[in-house]
Formats: structure tokens, C-alpha cells, sequence
């Protein structure tokens, strides 16, 4: 499934609701072509622990879908970073992280965080990306 920048605001509004949702759309654009163990290069897996995430069957390193994502490392629900991504890249709305602080319930240094490592993002997409789309290099931009 390809996240294309004119995706419709119904489903948006459908992945702002879940985290869930959210985790299985980053998992699907994640290994659209593929699962490639990071540790040892075998494409075999099994199902993870955890939702959505993946162990390969040679070594034995499990993956998260959100891992080496924009969503790495996030400490608050995937459905509330999905909506700030949103925002931001797709739509260019420039919301401050004050109006998205009030909106999510968050606190607003966090959402100042992820709206600054998203646009640090946007700023470092590279021309070898060109056949994707912005948000989808945004996604899985290998950020640790």
C-alpha cells in the first residue's frame, strides 16, 4: 500500500483514531518490498512479539514497524505523532506546538520535538528519493 500525498481525509481521519491502524500503515509502506533483516541481511521472518513486527527466523532480531522510522523512539500514542505527520507534510498546515499540545492533550515541548524532527526530516530528503513521495521518505527516514 503507497501513502500518497493526496490520501483522503476520511481514511486520515481513520488512522488518527487507532494506533494500531497507524502501526499496520507504517509496517505495510515499511516492507512494501520485503522484509530484510537489519542484522544479518536474511529476508525469512516469523511473526513478533510484539504487533506488527517482525524476527527473523536466522538470527533471531526481532523489528518493530515503528523501528527506523520517524515513529521511532516515540514515547506517546503512534495515532497523535501519525496526526502531527499528517499535518505537517501533507497538509503544510503550520500549526504551532501550542495549537497541537490542545488539540491532543500533550504536552507541548513533546509535540514541539516531534514537529522539529519532522521537519528536520523534510529538510534532509536526498534526490535519490524521488520516486517516492514526501511523506512516505518522511515515514522511513532512517532516523535512530
Amino acid at each position: 500500500m503507497l501513502f500518497k500525498e493526496d490520501i483522503s481525509p476520511a481514511y486520515a481521519k481513520e488512522l488518527f483514531e487507532d494506533s494500531e491502524k497507524v502501526l499496520k500503515f507504517v509496517a505495510d509502506i515499511k516492507w512494501e518490498n520485503g522484509f530484510v533483516c537489519r542484522n544479518c541481511g536474511h529476508t525469512n521472518y516469523c511473526e513478533g512479539k510484539t504487533p506488527y513486527s517482525r524476527r527473523c527466523t536466522r538470527c533471531k532480531k526481532e523489528e518493530s514497524a515503528a523501528a527506523h522510522t520517524i515513529f521511532h523512539n516515540v514515547k506517546f500514542p503512534l495515532n497523535k505523532a501519525f496526526y502531527i505527520a499528517y499535518n505537517v507534510c501533507v497538509l503544510g498546515n503550520e500549526f504551532s506546538s501550542y495549537n497541537f499540545s490542545d488539540q491532543l492533550g500533550l504536552n507541548q515541548m513533546t509535540c514541539w520535538k516531534f514537529r522539529k524532527r519532522i521537519q528536520n526530516c523534510m529538510l534532509n530528503i536526498d534526490n535519490k528519493n524521488k520516486n517516492k513521495t514526501k511523506i512516505q521518505t518522511i515515514l522511513m527516514a532512517d532516523y535512530k
